[in-house]
């Protein structure tokens, strides 16, 4: 098969979207399918010599101050490079920008097109100008018409599945996470990481791997951990990735009086960030914003409990008091600290939700994920062959009444969400 993705972002941006979409593509060519990526130009980007495929188009760099490129589709370049990879189908991983892209070039050329939803985008539109309640129902609505626009969607857990049928998503929902490479996440360096971040072999290393942004809830962990480490000096707090909240949890610590035993490694790949986390005994993770708990499984294929808060993506992976803690949604932070120091104090609980964690993580193996999107896709296009024959040619003006239904089709779908807003907006007035 050939498939061509559509993607608002992608490396050299490090976040779960970007990985998820990089990981796919390189398992889906380690099965023998083609993969052609369209993703934003970034300011930092190098080559892409190596990997999957990628067309980049133009962007506006760090919009709005954040470190997301803004992309600006250009439909003919597009059309351009995908007259020459013949897609078989399209995959899109947003509901805007490109993602209106991917609709009109699967409509133009009569092919399946599959959306994965792996955003819950009212938890970021602090990003966009103009933030209100109003506009995080917009997203919402426009997400579900872009959905219900689509061949099929994909949920990256059960949860979300769950709160797209009740959006009201009509299109058929399959359930697949992105898988992580167990092998490699398994044969971490302890030693290494430990050096790399300055800790000695006897410290307890509390860990987290993330975006720091405001949407993960990173003060609510910053405190919780500010408060362990007062009660336990030896041990020490890691934390890998970037982001917009780096300050933040640093004047956090700094008012705590726990600045030297934090651990702030950047954004890592590969070789170090495997390492790292072999350098932890425990994983927190405090976001209630996720749609799949692709770092818990990463985590947990390190041999990592985790303790984390109940939310979508998190409870598909943690399950309480065997492979960690999954406190309430709204656990006070010192019920978050009582968690730690479960695992600080009792040795044999800790062991017990290593070995949880070690049990649970071949569910979300790289090969395992890759093998159900493939067979997703077959499917799909089993389907769509059986409704509409398996002709390449049509008439000039077939072309051109499909180009013109995207186009509705995409007027159509952010009028009704913005007419929904409304009348959402003005039930809630009358209230």
């Amino acid at each position: 098969m050939k498939i061509c993705m559509f993607t608002n972002t992608y490396l050299p941006q490090i976040g779960g979207v970007s990985r998820s979409v990089f990981t796919l593509a390189e398992d889906l060519q380690a099965l023998g399918h083609q993969v052609l990526i369209v993703a934003p130009t970034y300011a930092a980007q190098g080559e892409d010599d190596e990997g999957p495929e990628v067309m980049r188009v133009p962007a506006i760099q760090n919009f709005n101050g954040s470190d997301f490129s803004l992309c600006i589709p250009l439909p003919f370049i597009i059309r351009e490079r995908l007259d020459a990879f013949q897609p078989d189908l399209i995959h899109s991983h947003h509901p805007y920008l490109l993602g209106d892209a991917a609709l009109r070039e699967a409509r133009r050329r009569d092919l399946p097109l599959v959306f994965t939803h792996h955003t819950l985008y009212e938890a970021y539109t602090h990003y966009v100008p103009l933030d209100s309640k109003a506009m995080k129902r917009f997203v919402v609505c426009l997400s579900k018409a872009y959905a219900n626009l689509c061949a099929h969607v994909v949920a990256p857990s059960r949860s979300i599945g769950e709160l797209l049928k009740n959006r009201g998503v009509q299109s058929p929902i399959s359930e697949i996470p992105t898988g992580v490479d167990l092998d490699v996440l398994g044969g971490g360096c302890r030693s290494a990481g430990r050096e790399r971040c300055g800790v000695s072999r006897d410290r307890l290393v509390i860990g987290h791997v993330g975006r720091l942004a405001p949407e993960k809830n990173l003060d609510y962990l910053a405190r919780a951990v500010c408060l362990f480490l007062d009660r336990h000096p030896s041990a020490r707090f890691l934390v890998v990735g970037s982001g917009p909240s780096e300050s933040r949890i640093r004047e956090i610590f700094e008012s705590a009086g726990q600045e030297s035993r934090l651990f702030l490694a950047g954004s890592q790949t590969g070789e170090a960030l495997r390492d790292l986390y072999s350098a932890m005994d425990l994983f927190v993770f405090s976001s209630k914003s996720e749609t799949q708990g692709m770092v818990l499984a990463e985590a947990m294929a390190a041999g990592k409990p985790v303790i984390g808060l109940d939310a979508p993506g998190t409870r598909e992976v943690v399950r309480d008091d065997w492979n960690g803690r999954l406190l309430a949604a709204d656990a006070p932070i010192e019920a978050f600290v009582q968690a730690m120091e479960e695992f600080a104090l009792d040795p044999k609980k800790a062991n017990r939700w290593r070995q949880g964690a070690a049990e649970t993580a071949p569910a979300f193996s790289r090969r395992q994920c890759g093998l159900k999107m493939a067979g997703l896709y077959e499917a799909i296009l089993a389907d769509h062959h059986s409704e509409n024959g398996d002709s390449d040619v049509f008439p000039p003006w077939d072309s051109l009444l499909r180009a013109l239904k995207a186009e509705w089709d995409l007027i159509s779908e952010k009028a009704t969400a913005t007419l929904q807003t409304i009348k959402q907006e003005e039930y809630e007035n009358l209230s």
